[in-house]
C-alpha cells in the first residue's frame, strides 16, 4: 500500500509550521518563529537575516519530512501576508523548492480566510451554532471569517499583524499612549473596513480564536503554569476576561512577558500588538464568552491535500 501520508506547510509572517500524518492522524505537528516579516512593512523585502532563519527551520522540516516518506505530490507549501508583500520572494521560493521539492504558493487573503475556516471549525467536537465568526491574527495580517457549518459567507484578511504594526507603531517598552493610540487607530479602520465587505462582527453567536496570539492569550487568561496544548484547546473562556488580559500584556514590558510561563520567547515583543488587535474586535462582539482551537489554517491546508 503506498505511503497515503501528507505534509502540510504555513508560512506566515512570523512562523513556519509543519503537520504531517495521514489524516485525521497527526503523527508530527511544528512551528519554529522565524520572523520572516522582519522589515518588510518598511522595506519591501524579505531581509537576508529572516531568510537565513527560514531556510535554516525548512532544513530541519525537509528532514522529517523525508523520514516519514512523504512524496513531493503530497506536499503543500502555502505563504502568507509576508511573501505576498516581498519584492524578492522568488528568492526565498527558489530556497523553498530546493529543500522540499515543491514550490510555495503565495495563496490570496481569500483562500488563507477558508483554509483557516476549514482548519478551525472542523476540529470542534461540539457543532457551533451559526453565525460564527472565526478570529486569525497572525503577524502580518489578520483573518476575519465569518460563516456558517458549510463555510465562510464572508471573509477579510486586513493588513494589520502583531509584527507589522509593533514595526509599525510600538517603538517604546512598554509602548507609550500616543503608540498605542496609533496602532488602535489602524485597527479601527481595518475592522470597519472588514464590516463594510460582509464580516458582521456583532451579529457572529460563535466566536473561535486561532493561530498563537489567541491561543497565547488563552493561556494567559487561564494563567497556565506554561503552555499546554490540551489545556487551551477548546477552552471556552470570557469576553472580559481576555480583554483584561490584553490589557495587561500591552502595559507591561517585553521582559515582564518573558517571564510568562507560557510565552514563547519569540511571541514577547510584539504580543502587545496582537493583544491590542484582539481587544478591538473582542469590543465589537455580542456573546460574552468565545472558544479557542489550536487547530488553524495548518489543517485546513493539510486537509486540501488529503481530499484531493
Amino acid at each position: 500500500m503506498s505511503n497515503q501520508k501528507i505534509a502540510a506547510f504555513d508560512c506566515g509572517t512570523n512562523t513556519i509550521k509543519l503537520l504531517i500524518g495521514e489524516l485525521p492522524r497527526v503523527d508530527v505537528r511544528a512551528s519554529t518563529m522565524v520572523r520572516l516579516g522582519q522589515g518588510v512593512d518598511t522595506t519591501g523585502e524579505l531581509h537576508p537575516d529572516a531568510l537565513a532563519r527560514a531556510f535554516a527551520a525548512l532544513d530541519e522540516y525537509a528532514v522529517l519530512v523525508r523520514e516519514h516518506g512523504v512524496t513531493p505530490d503530497r506536499i503543500r507549501f502555502c505563504a502568507t501576508s509576508a511573501t505576498r508583500d516581498a519584492s524578492n520572494a522568488d528568492v526565498f521560493a527558489a530556497g523553498v523548492e530546493a529543500r522540499l521539492g515543491v514550490r510555495p504558493e503565495v495563496i490570496p487573503g481569500a483562500e488563507e480566510a477558508q483554509l483557516a475556516y476549514s482548519g478551525a471549525v472542523r476540529g470542534l467536537v461540539v457543532p457551533p451554532k451559526a453565525p460564527l465568526l472565526v478570529i486569525d491574527i497572525g503577524g502580518g495580517s489578520t483573518e476575519l471569517i465569518l460563516g456558517d457549518l458549510d463555510g465562510p459567507v464572508a471573509a477579510h484578511s486586513a493588513d494589520i499583524g502583531s509584527v507589522r504594526l509593533s514595526e509599525r507603531h510600538l517603538h517604546s517598552d512598554p509602548s507609550a499612549p500616543e503608540e498605542v493610540a496609533a496602532c488602535v487607530a489602524d485597527i479601527e479602520a481595518a475592522l470597519d473596513e472588514a464590516e463594510a465587505v460582509g464580516v458582521d462582527i456583532a451579529s457572529a453567536v460563535t466566536v473561535i480564536g486561532i493561530a498563537g496570539t489567541c491561543t497565547t492569550i488563552a493561556a494567559g487568561v487561564l494563567a497556565l503554569p506554561a503552555y499546554d496544548p490540551e489545556a487551551v484547546d477548546h477552552a471556552v473562556l470570557s469576553v472580559e476576561g481576555a480583554r483584561d488580559f490584553c490589557a495587561d500584556l500591552v502595559g507591561a514590558t517585553t521582559q515582564q512577558r518573558l517571564q510568562l510561563g507560557f510565552m514563547h520567547p519569540g511571541r514577547a515583543d510584539v504580543i502587545d500588538a496582537g493583544a491590542l488587535i484582539m481587544d478591538r474586535i473582542l469590543a465589537r462582539v455580542t456573546v460574552s464568552h468565545w472558544t479557542v482551537s489550536e487547530a488553524d489554517i495548518l489543517e485546513g491546508i493539510a486537509w486540501s491535500v488529503a481530499q484531493r
